[in-house]
Formats: C-alpha cells, structure tokens, sequence
C-alpha cells in the first residue's frame, strides 16, 4: 500500500509539472520574421472555399518570446479563417515560440462575391499591438459565377439522380432547362453533378466561355441531344476544374467528362481547351460513315487521368487537334467505327504512373461475361481509320497500335505521319496491321525526333530540329492551330515549327 501511495504521489507530480510551460519567455518586441509579406490565396468562386495556405512565423532571437495578439484586422467579420498552433479562430493570445524556432499559421476563405464592393478582397493578419505590431497582407480575388446545381429533395435532403433511357441511375445531376441551353462568357459556369442536354436540344457554347466542374461532375449529351461549342482562335473555350488555384492547374482527375450518349447528333467543338479531368471526351454514339457523331476542330486535350478521347463504334472527324497527356491513351479509338483525324499531335507524356496503353489504340471488337460467365469477344466494323499529317509520340516505346481481330471490316490508312514504334521485343512480328511497308502506310518516319518545346508542359509546338518539318501532304486546312499558314510546306503535326527562343 505505501509503494502504491509513492507511485501515486510521483504520478501527480509528474503530471502538474508538465501542464506548466517549461521555458521563459519574453514580450515579442516587434522583430517576427516571415516567409512571405503577402498570401496570395489566388483566385476563387464565390461561396467555393479555397485550398488551406500557409504563412511561417519565424523567431530568429536568443530569446523564447510571447506573441501578445495575433489577430485579423478586419475581426470577427473577416471572410478569412486562421489556424494557429493547431486552434483555428479569427484572434489569438499569446502565443509562444521557442528561441530560434518558427510556427505555421495557416489560412483560408470563403467569400460571397454579392456582400463586397471589390472583387479583390484583402486583409491583413496583425501581430503583436503598439508600437511592436507587425502585418502580413492577404490578398483573394473573387470570381461570380452562374451555378447549376443537381435538384434536392426537400424532405430527405437527398440529391436528385439523372434517369437516362427511362431507367434511374446513380448519376448525381439533372437536364438543363431550356433557359440554360445557353453557356456565354459573361460569366464562368459552374456546374456540380452532371448537367445533361435533354433529347430534341442543343447546348450552345460562346466563345470564350469558361465552364468548371466539380469533383465527379460533367457534361452528358444525351440521345438526339447536341452540343456547339463555337470558340474561336481569340477566344477559346475553356473546360477544367472548379479549383482555380495555381497548385491544381496541372492536376488530372478533378472532374468526370464530357460524355456523348449513343445517339447524340452533329456535335461540334471548336477551338476548346479540355483539361484536368477523368476521360476528356467519352463518346458513345453510334455514327454512320457519312455523317460525323463528332466534328473537332483546334482543339487542345490535356492532362486526363485516364483517356483524352474515348470513343466506342462512332464517327469523329477531325482537324488540328492536340492530344497530350493521359494516364491510360490519348486516343482510344475502340468497338469500330469511323475516324478522320488529319494534322493532329497525339503525345502522351505521361508521368505520374505507369501507362500500359499507347497514345493511341484503334481496334473493332470488345470483350464481355456471358450469362454463363464465359469470356465473348464480338467485333464491330472499322470502317475507316484513316490518319493523315499526324504525329505519334509520348514516352513508351509503342505510341500507335492497330488490334485487329479477325469478323469485322478493319479500314485503315496513315500517311506522312510520324509514328514512335519501337517493338524491342519483336512482338509485332508478322503483324499485318503493324507493317510500315505495307499499302496501307505512304511517307512514315518511324522514331523521329518531335523536337517538341515543352513536353512536361503539354507544349507540342515543333522546333527548328523536328523531322516532321516539311514532310505532309497539302490538304484543304491550310491554317496550323494557332492560325498560322501552312498552305506552303506543311509541317506534320497541328502546329506549323517555329524557332525557340
């Protein structure tokens, strides 16, 4: 019993004394130091919170000192929030730090654009009083913003599902209205779930419109639906994520895509950015050999954490297009179909995991479980895959892959293309659709050097050094990408070269 009494006596002293702070401190005297006189929170939506920044607080001193106030000089009616040592709040007292050591401060905001008179909102985080009282300036801008939002149930606050061919889905989103069939680039849209294009309707974009998605959100065009994004070589349009700040800009996978259902007719996308999302552009219509599902014109694809395009037993035509980075192809031309694709760069670089697939794959067949659980493959007609002026590359060793198998129609022409295919292995060996000499291919460079600006920048434009210079044949798009003539020695690819800097 005594030896329990010692051990609980040791036990209350041990724990008073370390409720008490261990080191003397005195006043901060107005000498703090920090890794930045601004915080730039950079640019948000209104009622859209901002990504968590930080401010490091240094004390370069002998002395372990007390912060007397830490404080927003706008107070409780700031529309910024601050965490210190781990206590979120608007204002902080005393705060210590150790001699030679630092804190965090970290910051964040979220701004109703309606209730400030400036869209650049400011700031300042006050520390100390008097005359020792030192300041970090914070700085956001706002953006307005249209929003379309899925429907709620009022009762169970439950968020409306899309019903697509007369059956529920798990979709999150809703039809736009007849009122919403317009996006113009009064303001940026954003648009949370998927908003989708009802059948018999057509969605027209502006140019230089800006439409943001939200985490699993995106854009479907439904059966007998069209979409127009009618940008221009001044004003393109612009789909990403919702996230505006610098450290997501580059970030793939924010949002879902821009899905075209089976059925969807006469889609047109002109001079557009697609960027940072799942699969840039799914489409799923069945097309004829005559009439395009899908009409693509200088166009940039980027940075998308599994495809660029998508397209299952469709019709895309296309010209001038730019397809960069994607976790699994930048083009995946599948199921069959019809595809048209003339001066396009499809180069994929990606870098944040291992890519079993090629920049591009063209095949006619897909592969399902019957009711028996037995693996069927049925074919599809390719009736066209025909690639002209175009460049192939990325870093795999294959960037271009023909999978034929035996059922179906398997059309295809490549011509003054430039096409990275080194089969180290020898697994093509015998592999008609992969024979450079054969008559289906005219003009190759097979390995040629791109000579591409910036690759980890998704800048394909080709410089002084690229093979594909002079080398397409004249067609009728006599304009590079950027509207540069080519009408005279045309270069492979969709850009025209030009000398760097």
């Amino acid at each position: 019993m005594r030896y329990l009494l010692t051990f609980l006596v040791c036990v209350l002293i041990i724990s008073i004394s370390s409720c008490r702070k261990n080191f003397d401190t005195i006043p901060s005297f107005g000498s703090l130091e920090f890794s930045k006189d601004t915080v730039f929170l950079d640019t948000i939506f209104t009622n859209i919170g901002s990504a968590t920044y930080n401010l490091k607080v240094y004390n370069r001193g002998n002395n372990s000192i007390t912060i007397p106030k830490i404080a927003l000089e706008n107070g409780v009616s700031s529309n910024y929030r601050l965490n210190v040592d781990g206590i979120p709040g608007k204002e902080f007292n005393d705060i210590d730090i150790l001699a030679k050591d630092s804190m965090y401060v970290f910051v964040e905001t979220t701004i109703n654009a309606a209730n400030i008179p400036n869209p650049l909102y400011s700031d300042r985080i006050l520390f100390d009083n008097g005359t020792n009282q030192q300041d970090v300036d914070l700085v956001t801008l706002v953006q307005d913003a249209n929003f379309i939002f899925p429907g709620k149930d009022a009762i169970s606050m439950k968020i409306d599902s899309l019903t697509l061919d007369g059956k529920p889905t798990t979709i999150k989103g809703r039809f736009l209205t007849d009122t919403e069939l317009t996006f113009t680039n009064a303001k940026p849209t954003v648009i949370y779930g998927y908003a989708a294009v009802p059948e018999n309707k057509t969605l027209t974009i502006e140019a230089g419109a800006k439409i943001h998605f939200h985490n699993n959100s995106g854009l479907i065009v439904d059966d007998k639906a069209t979409l127009k994004v009618n940008g221009t070589l001044t004003e393109k349009v612009i789909f990403e994520g919702d996230r505006l700040e610098h450290s997501f800009s580059t970030i793939p996978g924010q949002w879902g895509t821009i899905w075209m259902r089976a059925g969807s007719k006469d889609n047109e996308i002109y001079h557009t950015q697609i960027k940072n999302g799942i699969i840039g552009i799914l489409i799923d219509s069945i097309g004829s050999a005559s009439t395009p599902t899908l009409k693509l014109q200088n166009t940039e694809i980027y940075n998308n954490s599994n495809y660029g395009i998508l397209a299952r037993e469709t019709n895309i035509e296309a010209h001038n297009v730019v397809i960069g980075s994607a976790g699994q192809a930048s083009l995946a031309a599948t199921i069959g179909g019809t595809y048209n694709f003339t001066h396009s760069t499809f180069a994929n670089y990606w870098n944040s995991g291992i890519r079993q697939l090629p920049a591009v794959l063209v095949n006619n067949h897909f592969t399902y479980l019957n009711a028996s659980g037995q693996e069927v493959t049925e074919t599809r007609d390719l009736k066209a895959a025909n690639f002209t002026n175009c460049i192939f590359d990325g870093n795999n060793n294959i960037e271009f892959l023909l999978d034929k198998v035996d059922g179906s129609l398997f059309n295809y022409n490549i011509s003054n293309s430039m096409i990275q295919f080194t089969d180290s292995n020898n697994s093509f060996d015998g592999n008609a659709e992969m024979d450079f000499t054969s008559a289906n291919y005219q003009n190759i460079i097979r390995n040629g050097n791109a000579d591409f600006r910036d690759t980890q920048k998704e800048d394909f434009i080709i410089g002084d050094d690229s093979d594909a210079n002079n080398k397409a044949t004249s067609t009728s798009f006599s304009e590079d990408i950027l509207g540069i003539t080519r009408s005279a020695s045309p270069d492979i690819g969709a850009y025209q070269h030009i000398t760097f800097d």
